[in-house]
């Protein structure tokens, strides 16, 4: 196993729980959608969420209001 693939093994665990509305939520969703792999669908739920987040805070050369005056509005 390589360096790269050694770091991308999941070995750390996390844990929430959730009430009675919330998991009927996500089992009526998961078989809706026929999501199989529970586990994996709310690990990319939560990490998607990061991203997003990560994106959004970006550091950028200008604040967000300059960048909004750049932008022209039809």
């Amino acid at each position: 196993m390589t360096n790269k693939n050694s770091s991308l093994k999941r070995k750390h665990k996390a844990s929430f729980t959730l009430n009675d509305k919330e998991l009927e939520a996500i089992e009526v969703y998961c078989k809706k959608y026929k999501i199989k792999n529970r586990s994996k669908f709310l690990r990319e739920s939560v990490l998607k969420t990061v991203m997003i987040k990560f994106f959004e805070d970006y550091p950028t050369l200008f604040e967000k209001q300059d960048l909004d005056k750049l932008v022209v509005k039809d």
